[in-house]
């Protein structure tokens, strides 16, 4: 086990451990104050431990043709474990990774070798990285920026969409992962801030978060053209995964997002961009 004490700029101090894990011994969890953040199989990148990744994967793989190289851009590090996905399924593709603790990417550096192949890793904000990007330079925009086990105001508004959808080609899919308590209260207010600046918006869950009844993960989906998210393969591969789940897009989103006013950066109050 590795234990270490980390701070990003302007966070409390937090604690990062790594362990292994004891049913797979190649498998290492990457904790953040005791939190399972990221899970990396030192041997096979392809094996997505938790349920929130399987399903962004699943957007990744039915995004092209299979096997064709893609231009990625991770917002949030981690581990690195979809990175290394990326570069295991899609040889060739070209990937930038923008985390903001330094000291965690020093970690994984060292402890969690990254993938062979195009891999940036630059430490920086979310939002200022995005903003420094040239217009349509990706075809994905992946998205898990916690702070202090929360998505940052400045990372969930309209005006941060708008910048994810322009630096996406025009068939490109943005892809966030949120946390969320029961009756989805922020999902709901993000799948209308999303619909605010895409065409094209679905969100993936598992049965048990899309009834709101528990605290997890949701993934949203987002496209600049209409019709672009490949919907019918999102809702077959949900139901196919180990923890099922499904797929609220068309009528079902408008009754999901019904009421939810988008989050605009007027809404943030004082947090840090």
């Amino acid at each position: 086990m590795t234990t270490e004490p980390r701070t990003a700029a302007g966070d409390r101090a937090a604690t990062t451990e790594l362990l292994v894990d004891r049913v797979r011994p190649n498998g290492r969890i990457l904790l953040v104050d005791g939190v399972p953040q990221s899970y990396v199989d030192l041997v096979d990148p392809t094996y997505l431990h938790f349920d929130y990744v399987r399903r962004m994967a699943s957007v990744v793989d039915a995004a092209a043709t299979g096997g064709a190289a893609l231009r990625v851009l991770h917002l949030g590090g981690g581990g690195l474990t979809l990175p290394r996905y990326v570069a295991a399924t899609r040889p060739g593709s070209v990937q930038v990774v923008v985390e903001r603790d330094a000291a965690l990417v020093d970690l994984v550096r060292r402890e969690l070798p990254p993938p062979a192949g195009d891999l940036t890793v630059r430490v920086a904000d979310a939002r200022a990285a995005l903003e420094s990007e040239p217009d349509g330079g990706f075809d994905l925009v992946l998205a898990d920026v916690y702070q202090a086990a929360r998505m940052p105001a400045h990372v969930a508004s309209v005006e941060f969409a708008a910048q994810a959808a322009r630096v996406l080609r025009p068939d490109g899919i943005y892809l966030v992962n949120l946390t969320d308590l029961p009756l989805l209260a922020f999902s709901r207010v993000q799948a209308a801030t999303l619909r605010a600046r895409f065409a094209d918006v679905a969100v993936i869950a598992s049965r048990a978060m899309l009834r709101g009844r528990r605290y997890g993960n949701l993934v949203l989906a987002a496209a600049r053209e209409p019709d672009r998210l490949p919907v019918s393969r999102l809702v077959n591969r949900a139901a196919r995964d180990p923890v099922p789940g499904g797929v609220l897009h068309g009528p079902a989103l408008d009754r999901f997002v019904a009421g939810s006013r988008p989050a605009t950066d007027a809404d943030r109050g004082a947090d840090p961009v």
